[in-house]
């Protein structure tokens, strides 16, 4: 009910049911708690309370609440930044499976925090990650391909990309493609 209201713009409604679930003890519903205070969805902005959530949902083994804790301690929202304990909730939630996190594991690779950098690595994670469904994860897959001198493979997975990418991530997209020595993939990205 609370997502449902949530998705209908009803959001301090879906804010509301969110509450009564957590306190039922349902995890997501204590993540969403939790995404609603993070993004102010029917409250107000509290990245306190969001990171708070976040944790006890990471720690009672929900992956989603992994996945956005790692992301708060990755980013210092809420909380101190920890980016050696922000790989390691990456690292426990992509083993439950979760294709965002398993992303974020290859930008660590790919970006040297906290592990040494490694692309092989980071592609390996990129790869798992698009073939979980993650745009993110298909963008950087297709990234790493045309690094490979793969462009046909890599505009087969910026198209997928753009099936399920929000607005903000396709522009993005777009504008990296733009820049890139293979600017006509930005063609792929319109509607």
């Amino acid at each position: 009910m609370g997502q449902m209201l949530l998705d209908t713009g009803e959001a301090r409604e879906g804010f509301a049911w969110f509450n009564k679930a957590a306190a039922q003890g349902h995890l997501m519903a204590l993540n969403m708690v939790g995404r609603c205070y993070d993004l102010g969805w029917g409250t107000p902005v509290d990245k306190t309370r969001a990171a708070e959530c976040f944790r006890v949902a990471a720690e009672r083994g929900l992956d989603w609440g992994m996945y956005n804790y790692a992301t708060a301690l990755t980013l210092g929202e809420g909380l101190a930044e920890d980016r050696p304990a922000a790989l390691a909730w990456f690292e426990k939630a992509a083993g439950q499976g979760n294709a965002k996190a398993i992303n974020y594991v290859g930008s660590f690779h790919e970006d040297g925090w906290v592990v040494e950098r490694d692309m092989a690595k980071a592609a390996g994670f990129y790869a798992q990650a698009a073939a979980g469904g993650d745009f993110r994860g298909m963008f950087n897959h297709a990234r790493m391909l045309l690094g490979q001198g793969q462009p046909a493979e890599a505009r087969r997975w910026i198209v997928e990309a753009r099936t399920t990418a929000t607005p903000a991530f396709t522009a993005k997209m777009r504008g990296w493609l733009l820049g890139s020595a293979w600017p006509e993939l930005a063609e792929a990205l319109r509607c």
